[in-house]
């Protein structure tokens, strides 16, 4: 059960261990993209390919569903960024449902993950499967692996990084189960948690009140999607890449600084951030330098 890339290629590695994948079950297909053309996801498109029966239920808890499911006898289901089940569907076949989570559990319980490691400078990250419960998350680890967040580490190549790892981790996971050689862990309730909540545009809207250091890594953990943005004359601006340089000043945060030819910066408290890549509304992705050229740098205000 699964939708987007990472859980595709979580397939693949599944079919190519050998296993025998009865079923798919994805989200509906639905239109995208810039002429709204239907689209299914990656994990129904590469099931096709296979010649897998793709199941695609816009109701999880619809009985016609659960009846054409149950009919596969599967042994286990396996989760891979889907979607919330019913205890119907996740207590069905006789091992139960496992589900792969792109964090070391219990921490960054969530939507967003592999974003909010980067976002907070963690150093390290990793992959847990876990045995599916009522409560999102929280259910006996099974495995877990970790892996170093490198200095300049973007939710985009961590989400590679951990794609990788995560099917070693699955395939590992579901071989110990088929030979019972795998023992669960309950997991443990710190008083330290970090979530890991759903990226929306108010939580993804950059504060120039914080550190240089933390907006650093906020533009990390959010680069190559959903972006970190800001407001420029008016208009939204996204920023793909940027840079910190500290420095003593006394100006208030969030003022935007350029010489018009080859730096567009913004103070914070403690420095400044060089925005290096970014998009503003109407225009297409560039360059800091390429913007310049045809930015008029006389407009520029404080956010």
């Amino acid at each position: 059960m699964g939708n987007p890339e990472f859980a595709r290629y979580h397939l693949e590695k599944m079919l190519s261990a050998g296993f025998n994948v009865v079923a798919v079950i994805s989200a509906p297909d639905k239109p995208g993209g810039r002429g709204m053309k239907i689209q299914s996801t990656p994990v129904t498109t590469y099931a096709k390919e296979k010649n897998i029966p793709c199941l695609q239920p816009t109701n999880l808890k619809n009985t016609e569903f659960q009846k054409e499911l149950k009919s596969y006898n599967a042994d286990i289901q396996v989760v891979i960024a889907f979607r919330m089940l019913p205890q119907s569907v996740w207590n069905m076949p006789p091992l139960g449902t496992i589900n792969l989570h792109a964090s070391l559990l219990p921490q960054y319980r969530g939507a967003a993950p592999i974003n909010w490691a980067i976002i907070n400078g963690e150093k390290k990250s990793g992959v847990t499967t876990f045995r599916l419960k009522h409560e999102i998350d929280t259910g006996g680890i099974l495995l877990q692996k970790e892996c170093p967040i490198e200095p300049n580490e973007t939710s985009g190549s961590l989400h590679d990084k951990l794609m990788m790892l995560g099917a070693d981790t699955m395939i590992e996971t579901l071989e110990k189960i088929s030979n019972d050689s795998i023992e669960e862990t309950p997991q443990i309730e710190l008083d330290n948690l970090k979530g890991a909540p759903k990226l929306y545009a108010q939580n993804t809207a950059i504060n120039w009140d914080t550190t240089g250091e933390q907006i650093e890594h906020f533009v990390r953990g959010l680069q190559p999607y959903p972006v970190a943005h800001t407001q420029l004359d008016g208009k939204k601006l996204q920023i793909y890449r940027a840079s910190f340089s500290p420095q003593d000043h006394n100006h208030p945060s969030g003022i935007f600084f350029t010489d018009q030819k080859k730096y567009l910066a913004v103070s914070v408290p403690n420095g400044y951030i060089h925005l290096l890549e970014i998009k503003l509304q109407g225009k297409r992705k560039m360059m800091i330098t390429d913007f310049l050229n045809g930015f008029n740098a006389k407009g520029l205000e404080p956010v």
